[in-house]
């Protein structure tokens, strides 16, 4: 049943878990508004240390032949286009009496259309006066490379005209020369062919009119278009404003770097596939989640609360020590000091039945080497724990961090609590503790969690009634044929079950 289960939960597992991952990021908030800071600060430092150059804007009327009411701003972007050429460049510099490539001077100024017929042109300098005067010249080239396109296009449309004029006056020419002709001659068809030559006539004298007429118009509207180009606001240096300046780029800072941050927490998250939900812990361990603890105390309100979930815990697990014939043992995956506490606290709770002794079986000097205070029970090291007698009981307290020494910890208690700090530990690494734990056939009793997520509504109980029912049976048969039958056990295999949908309120 559990293989069947676990094969549907395998199945059924999201490829990304939105929920897992939102949790991840807001666990790394420090990152990502530190990222966030840091952008702030750098854009405010680069208005300082890089502020902008001089800068002079003006503004141009732009009168077009083919202006429409319903144009979209074609016109004006293709005068925006023509301003960034070298052409308009390189008459500007030669008013200027500028040596300075037309290519580089491009990347000094811009242009954008406020309007179909505004241009507005911003230009750099190394000082105000230079960018004013700069200004001035490109936008007096910019205006004389219009006119000039304007002029041309009238006199080669004007052009066209009269030459298709006289083209039709030299047909003309010819018409008369043949009516001419035609009225010296008499008989029945020349008076046929008199009317249609007077009737071609009338036909090509219209026509000369129409297009001698069609060459002066072309030719009149054009002072008007060129009148009509002109500069209406006079080149001006902006004044640029530090603090202003200062609090653009640091907005613009602030987003990049949270952004920046953003990604980079959500990347890290997934590549490190760190479990930080209780479902995901519990299902990785193959172990119900018993209890959840703060990292920090935090604020008095909270110091209350946290008080009264390990005065539960610490009950909690006395009465399970006290009903277990087996030694228990506690151990930590990211969170000595907190496995540490919790030792003292149930070590504490169980001394008013008799003596009690600590088992230190962490990778350092975490609780054997401490300075005990008044009250605290015995505490031993790993290597004095043969000595100690059988009738005291003992709560160890071991590690199962990388480099662990698996075989050491069934001296430590064949039945344990895992504690647990969500996303220390990978997911591998959590299937690694699961599994040997089972090969050392020691029961895990439940998970504490530590530094949990306060808005985590997940349910991190597994429902696997085999997996209950096989521990279950272990204790009992512990309790009734002693350390011989506890030698003889199988391993207890973590189980594995699909997600539950339910949550914990």
């Amino acid at each position: 049943m559990t293989t069947s289960t676990t094969t549907e939960s395998s199945a059924a597992a999201p490829l990304l878990d939105v929920q897992a991952l939102v949790v991840a990021v807001r666990r790394r908030r420090r990152f990502w508004c530190a990222a966030g800071l840091l952008g702030l600060l750098v854009g405010a430092a680069m208005a300082v240390l890089l502020p902008a150059p001089p800068t002079a804007v003006t503004k141009v009327l732009v009168a077009h032949q083919e202006d429409q009411p319903n144009d979209p701003g074609t016109l004006i972007r293709t005068d925006v286009a023509l301003l960034q050429t070298t052409r308009i460049a390189d008459q500007a510099l030669k008013s200027l009496h500028s040596s300075e490539k037309p290519e580089d001077f491009m990347r000094d100024y811009s242009g954008i259309g406020l309007t179909n017929n505004l241009l507005q042109i911003t230009v750099t300098g190394d000082s105000d006066a230079q960018a004013e005067a700069r200004a001035k010249a490109l936008a007096d080239a910019f205006v004389t490379d219009h006119v000039k396109r304007i002029r041309a296009a009238a006199d080669a449309e004007a052009k066209a005209l009269l030459d298709q004029r006289d083209r039709l006056q030299g047909e003309l020419t010819k018409v008369n020369k043949a009516i001419g002709d035609a009225s010296a001659q008499s008989g029945p068809t020349a008076s046929a062919d008199l009317e249609s030559l007077f009737a071609r006539r009338a036909e090509l004298t219209s026509r000369i009119t129409d297009f001698g007429q069609r060459a002066a118009e072309a030719r009149i509207g054009t002072p008007q278009l060129i009148a009509g180009t002109q500069i209406v606001d006079a080149p001006s240096a902006v004044r640029g404003s530090l603090p202003k300046a200062a609090a653009t780029n640091g907005v613009i800072g602030l987003v990049l770097g949270l952004v920046l941050g953003l990604a980079i927490a959500a990347v890290g998250s997934v590549v490190a596939d760190r479990p930080v939900l209780r479902r995901e812990i519990a299902w990785n361990l193959g172990a119900s989640v018993i209890a959840e603890l703060p990292r920090r105390k935090g604020r008095p309100g909270r110091r209350r609360r946290v008080r009264v979930a390990r005065e539960r815990l610490t009950t909690s697990l006395a009465r399970t020590a006290r009903g277990s014939a087996e030694p228990v043992s506690l151990l930590e995956l990211g969170c000595a000091r907190g496995t540490t506490e919790i030792a003292l606290d149930l070590a504490r709770a169980l001394a008013a039945d008799g003596p009690v002794v600590v088992v230190d079986g962490l990778p350092g000097p975490q609780l054997a080497k401490r300075r005990p205070k008044q009250g605290d029970p015995t505490v031993v090291s790993g290597e004095r724990a043969a000595a100690l007698p059988h009738q005291d009981r003992r709560v160890g307290v071991g590690s199962v961090a990388p480099g662990t020494a698996w075989t050491d910890l069934q001296y430590l208690g064949t039945r344990t609590v895992l504690v647990v700090r969500a996303g220390h530990g990978s997911s591998a690494w959590l299937h690694t503790v699961a599994r040997q734990l089972a090969d050392q056939r020691i029961a895990v009793i439940g998970v504490v969690l530590i530094d949990p997520d306060p808005r985590d509504r997940t349910d991190g109980t597994l429902w696997d009634g085999l997996s209950t029912a096989l521990r279950g049976q272990d204790e009992r048969a512990a309790r009734q044929s002693g350390p011989a039958r506890r030698a003889e056990r199988q391993p207890i295999w973590a189980a594995r079950v699909p997600d539950s949908d339910q949550e914990a309120r």
